[in-house]
C-alpha cells in the first residue's frame, strides 16, 4: 500500500504526518486505530493524521502542540513523499 506522508523535525521533536481520508479524522476510534497501525512504520515518533475537507482545508488529528504547529504553516511547506508500507 502507498501512503503520502512526511517525517518532520521541528524544535527537536521528530514526528510523522500521514494523509488519510476525512472519515478517519472525523471519528476518534478510527483515528486511534489508524495511528496504532502506522506506529509500526514510524516507530518512536508521534503520528499526526491529516485529511482535507471539500475546500482543501487541512484537518489534523494528533498531539495538540504538533497540530497547533501544523495549523500555523501552509501544506506546501510540508516535505511530502510517498511511502510504501506492507
Amino acid at each position: 500500500m502507498k501512503i503520502q506522508g512526511a517525517v518532520i523535525i521541528e524544535q527537536g521533536v521528530t514526528f510523522a504526518i500521514v494523509v488519510v481520508n476525512r472519515l478517519v479524522t472525523n471519528y476518534t476510534s478510527r483515528a486511534v486505530r489508524v495511528r496504532s497501525y502506522l506506529s509500526q512504520f514510524f516507530p518512536n515518533m508521534p503520528i499526526i493524521l491529516m485529511s482535507q475537507d471539500s475546500n482543501g482545508t487541512p484537518h489534523y488529528y494528533g498531539r495538540k502542540d504538533i497540530v497547533n504547529f501544523l495549523n500555523s504553516i501552509r501544506l506546501d511547506q510540508i516535505p511530502w513523499k510517498e511511502y510504501t508500507i506492507y
